[in-house]
């Protein structure tokens, strides 16, 4: 990964001019004289330096500058690191990030993300913002069957990810108290590019990626890449759930001060959705069933061939269970940036992005299927089965418009002392447009190969239930809602030699109209329509500082606090903050850190201790049947290290947190004492070894503190070797011993007449091997 070698007394002005030209992410400063020993021994410096701290961070930051100079707690991903950590998901290579807490069990999308204590009460990341080139994948973080992730891969087009805990994240994007992910894409002004092909070794896979970027002549440069596969995924069924890919194309044009870029993205994809499976529970203890592997165990199969649901139209739609989770995004995006006369700069970042889907996913719930209240529908067969809800939710309209206008004013000062004043609109509109139609059917309790039977236990393939009668009735709905955000925000920065100190603040402002309706047995309900009309404001601040006591450390302090709003289909349940006579609620998390950057020799380290307040109103919980309100406190340590010996370089980080619920003093659900990650690599010749270890002690499955989620460690490896000039044989493996780690589980505790509790694990053990050609 290339960075920028910069010298302090510098680094403002190369920042500045590396931020004019829109590649601060993967350029390189001209090099030092060779007659400079000073200037030498500091690109050495930088080169052993494996956190890259020389290296400009432009994301969730008012001004550009290294992270030795920032005031905030950033982790970078390089391309070398996206593809050696051995991830099967963008939100499973979040999980070697300290900090970052990433439920990654879902599959390809429906992660579960957040930071530093920050609760996860619900889907999605609620306080964390993805990003994809410094704008929003999707406006609000935790909507039900469509969070971020599941709109965004990353592949050889992408160049590096850029993670932000707290600091200024508050006050740069909306919905983001915890912090900001980027994913930041290649632009061809590196040129090169590379082929890859990637067969599952012991599941059924294939993909094929691609990249190129070239320079054009005359300061233009175009980019190109994307990916397609095809497969059953890493659990093993006998129908295809994995079948699309993406393309995107990027073209910039560079000018004395400044440049402007066009942008297009299109995504169209479908992988498999893994839900929780059933469990056996003893007291605390977890444990697994006979014939169910929570590793391995995948009920859709050819025994399941369709589901038939209500579209938002009346009309009846027959959908394919295997298609899981089925997406499409065809993006357009315009970046520019103009450095004018007097010091200023003008930055506009605009895209808009056509979304839609479907979420077809299969939960364990319900009421027992041989309970006597279920009266002539109990089931009477004699094959073990548990009920279970489709959850197939219609993605109608996820699309979304985004604009980011900056303006940036430099100003001199006595001495070498500057302020950098900022300021900048934030504008879009985000739809919520989702049909959900839930049948309830009884599924074998078999991981592998299970039938659909019907309650006297004859194999069928039609529903014991549908969405007029399971769960009440709750969740044959059809949401209409359209978002519109609008955020003010500035900031200022005083730099004096050592010493930079920043403060910022934000207005958020959203409007929602639209629509919510329910059906029932004669289809949709025109009594049970409710209009949708509601807005609501949040102002967020940011202060913090930063000292570089030498070319080598720096200690840094900061308080932000924010806010987000909960996704409207998990608030709109309450008609009076549906329309608006009641206050839309609001989660608000303050952050203060404090942290410590050093390097030397070979060794580098990032050190931030944190502490994190959140009052959460975080809205309807569908599968546990609860509103969730609670105020959470977390102290904590953030640790990350970079070390290299010769041909061994060892990475690596670790996160201590001592979280409770103000009103129990009880943990938070799911959130463990210590995550901790290692990945050490050796190079001998042409052949590279790694590996990456991610490991998490004990938390709970809820915040009753009851049920025990176990403590575990995953190993990935990975090896390559060169062939020759630019080919590489790669191999992979995800989850080395096959170990069974539980990232979340519930009990249908709402339904006293059901016994089931369900549990959701990591995948386990899977190996792919792949040929890669550079060029």
């Amino acid at each position: 990964m290339k960075t920028f070698l910069i010298r302090r007394p510098v680094a403002w002005a190369a920042a500045m001019a590396a931020l004019q030209l829109g590649t601060v992410h993967a350029q390189t400063a001209a090099p030092a004289p060779a007659a400079a020993p000073a200037a030498a021994a500091d690109k050495a410096a930088a080169e052993k330096d494996g956190l890259q701290l020389e290296r400009i961070v432009i994301t969730g930051t008012a001004v550009a500058r290294t992270k030795m100079q920032q005031s905030v707690s950033v982790s970078t991903l390089g391309g070398e690191q996206l593809e050696r950590s051995g991830a099967a998901s963008a939100a499973e290579l979040l999980r070697t990030v300290p900090g970052v807490r990433s439920e990654s069990s879902g599959g390809e999308g429906n992660a579960n993300i957040t930071v530093r204590g920050v609760p996860i009460s619900a889907g999605g990341s609620r306080y964390v913002q993805l990003q994809e080139d410094g704008l929003p994948v999707i406006l609000v973080g935790d909507i039900s069957f469509a969070t971020a992730d599941q709109f965004l891969r990353a592949d050889y087009f992408t160049d590096s990810v850029d993670v932000i805990r707290g600091g200024s994240a508050s006050t740069l994007a909306t919905n983001s108290p915890g912090g900001i992910i980027n994913f930041i894409s290649k632009t061809g002004k590196a040129g090169g590019g590379s082929i890859g092909y990637t067969l599952g070794v012991d599941h059924r896979q294939q993909r094929l990626d691609f990249e190129y970027g070239a320079n054009l002549g005359s300061k233009l440069y175009a980019q190109v890449g994307g990916f397609h596969r095809i497969g059953e995924g890493t659990r093993n069924t006998d129908v295809t759930t994995e079948n699309g890919g993406q393309v995107r194309f990027s073209l910039t044009k560079e000018f004395d001060g400044g440049y402007v870029r066009a942008t297009v993205k299109s995504l169209n994809d479908r992988t498999p959705t893994y839900l929780p499976v059933p469990v056996r529970l003893t007291g605390s203890t977890i444990s697994e069933l006979p014939n169910v592997d929570p590793r391995t165990a995948f009920f859709i199969n050819s025994n399941f061939p369709a589901d038939t649901t209500v579209a938002a139209d009346g009309t009846r739609v027959t959908s394919n269970p295997a298609d899981g989770l089925k997406v499409k995004n065809t993006s357009f995006g315009l970046e520019a940036q103009f450095k004018l006369d007097g010091d200023l700069t003008i930055t506009n970042r605009f895209r808009v992005s056509d979304i839609s889907g479907r979420f077809i996913g299969l939960f364990p719930a319900g009421s027992a299927p041989t309970d006597a209240s279920n009266g002539t529908n109990r089931y009477t067969g004699t094959t073990p089965v548990f009920s279970a809800h489709i959850f197939n939710t219609s993605l109608d309209d996820m699309g979304n418009t985004f604009n980011d206008l900056r303006l940036q004013k430099v100003m001199k000062l006595a001495g070498n002392d500057r302020l950098t004043l900022t300021g900048g609109l934030f504008s879009g509109t985000q739809n919520v447009g989702q049909t959900w139609y839930w049948n309830r059917y009884n599924v074998e309790l078999s991981g592998n190969g299970a039938k659909l039977l019907n309650n006297a236990g004859a194999v069928t393939l039609n529903p014991v239930g549908d969405a007029t009668t399971t769960w009440g009735g709750c969740c044959y709905r059809n949401i209409d809602v359209k978002l519109t955000a609008t955020a003010p925000y500035a900031g200022l920065t005083w730099d004096s030699g050592p010493l930079s100190v920043d403060a910022s603040v934000r207005v958020d402002k959203q409007r929602a109209s639209g629509s919510q309706i329910f059906g029932g047995t004669a289809g949709w309900d025109a009594t049970r329509r409710n209009k949708v009309s509601y807005s609501t404001d949040n102002t967020s601040y940011s202060v913090g500082g930063n000292y570089q006591l030498n070319k080598d450390m720096a200690v840094f302090a900061r308080i932000s606090e924010g806010g987000s709003w909960a996704s409207p289909d998990r608030i709109i349940w309450n008609t009076s903050v549906a329309d608006g006579t009641t206050p839309y609620p609001m989660n608000e998390t303050r952050q203060i850190e404090a942290g410590l950057k050093m390097r030397q020799g070979a060794l580098s380290t990032f050190l931030t201790l944190f502490s994190a307040k959140t009052k959460e109103d975080g809205g309807f919980e569908v599968t546990s049947r609860r509103y969730l309100k609670d105020t959470y406190d977390a102290k904590g340590l953030e640790a990350e290290f970079s070390w290299r010996a010769g041909d061994f370089k060892l990475a690596g980080g670790a996160t201590l947190t001592k979280a409770e619920i103000a009103a129990t003093g009880k943990k938070p659900r799911r959130q463990a004492d210590v995550v901790f990650q290692l990945a050490p690599s050796y190079t001998l010749g042409g052949l590279e070894l790694g590996a990456t270890v991610i490991g998490t002690t004990k938390s709970y499955a809820d915040n009753d503190n009851v049920v025990v989620l176990p403590g575990y460690t995953v190993v990935n490896l990975f090896a390559a070797y060169e062939l020759a000039r630019g080919l590489q044989l790669q191999l992979g493996v995800n989850n080395l011993f096959n170990t069974i780690g539980y990232t979340e589980a519930e009990g249908q505790g709402n339904l006293s007449n059901n016994p089931l509790y369900v549990a959701r694990s990591i995948n386990g053990r899977s190996v792919k091997a792949g040929l890669r050609y550079s060029f």
